[in-house]
């Protein structure tokens, strides 16, 4: 599908014949939802009964724009979806804000989009509203897109932080680290022996299956720039509590440690796109792990840490293969800039 232009324009963000003939042979055959049909300015969409909103928005800035595993289209649709399904809500609708540089090739936008639709719809999450700008040439990096969602849950489900006590287990969703070492490795085009794809992924339907399984779970996350380092510092310092983190527990593939040693990273602190962390009571554990693994993109789940004792401003603790434990910090400064 192309439009008359090879490049976006000025003209194709100002309201008129340009502007129209890109959404309608580019952006809303892409989105394939009705409601766009109507071409109004918002989107009305059904109450549900007893069930209380959810409410979340993004920006993507992911320099490339393409990566191996995905895109910024991709990552916009994934990183939303994941923002509601971590606060218990199955996701009911996006809206799409694009920012395009005068200059990008139609072929990228097109490029883009695609994925937007077919990730969409993939989801089962529509695009139901959005808007489009173009700003001249020199400001902006060709696209960004901010996105944001709606969607419904049960009143009190994933009562959050506060929640969260000594005795509880940690549980991460699968693999870590995947996101962060493939756009480094597009970014850089570092030469790993294979290549290590993003983890980028809806992950409404994994977190369904562990609400259902394990009603009890407290608390959970997406561990997204800062990783999985950041996630748990942050949750440590909002409840004043201590978490073990067990080293030889954490999944790691070879590939991801092998390329994290390389580039001095550790696997903890490099950005996921479709993993979740979960705090659960111990005894729920396995229940919770038995039913992620059973799910595609669950498979290597695993119980990683606990939730030691009360303390002060909160830590965070590695225990080491060699017996010994030291601090897991909050990271500081910024390990890799632009990663969604």
């Amino acid at each position: 599908m192309s439009t008359h232009a090879h490049t976006i324009t000025l003209a194709h963000g100002n309201g008129g014949v340009q502007m129209q003939q890109l959404l309608r042979t580019v952006i809303r055959p892409a989105l394939a939802t009705p409601a766009l049909d109507d071409e109004t300015d918002g989107a009305v969409l059904p109450p549900v009964p007893n069930a209380e909103l959810v409410f979340t928005t993004d920006g993507f800035v992911v320099q490339p724009l393409f990566f191996p595993g995905g895109d910024i289209g991709h990552l916009a649709v994934c990183g939303t979806i994941n923002d509601l399904a971590v606060m218990g809500a199955q996701p009911a609708a996006l809206s799409l804000a694009l920012i395009i540089e005068a200059g990008t090739p139609m072929a990228t936008l097109e490029r883009v989009m695609q994925s937007i639709g077919q990730t969409a719809a993939a989801a089962g999450v529509p695009v139901v509203t959005g808007d489009t700008k173009v700003v001249e040439n020199g400001q902006a990096d060709q696209i960004y897109a901010t996105t944001a969602g709606v969607g419904w849950r049960a009143p009190g489900a994933v009562p959050g932080w506060r929640a969260c006590a000594p005795g509880d287990a940690v549980v991460v969703s699968g693999t870590i680290g995947h996101h962060g070492i493939a756009v480094l490795a597009a970014r850089n085009a570092l030469p790993f022996e294979r290549e290590i794809r993003s983890d980028a992924m809806p992950v409404h339907r994994l977190v369904q299956a562990a609400l259902e399984a394990t009603p009890s779970i407290r608390w959970l996350r997406d561990p997204t720039r800062g990783g999985v380092a950041a996630a748990l510092n942050e949750l440590a310092s909002q409840a004043d509590l201590a978490i073990a983190v067990d080293q030889s527990r954490l999944p790691v593939t070879e590939e991801v440690r092998g390329a994290a040693e390389i580039l001095g990273l550790e696997p903890v602190y490099l950005a996921n796109e479709g993993r979740f962390l979960a705090i659960c009571p111990a005894e729920d554990a396995d229940t919770l792990v038995a039913a992620l693994q059973s799910m595609p993109g669950g498979e290597r789940a695993a119980r990683i840490g606990t939730i030691e004792a009360a303390h002060p401003g909160g830590r965070v603790i590695v225990a080491t293969g060699f017996g010994s434990t030291r601090i897991l910090d909050m990271p500081s400064g910024e390990q890799l800039p632009r990663i969604c």
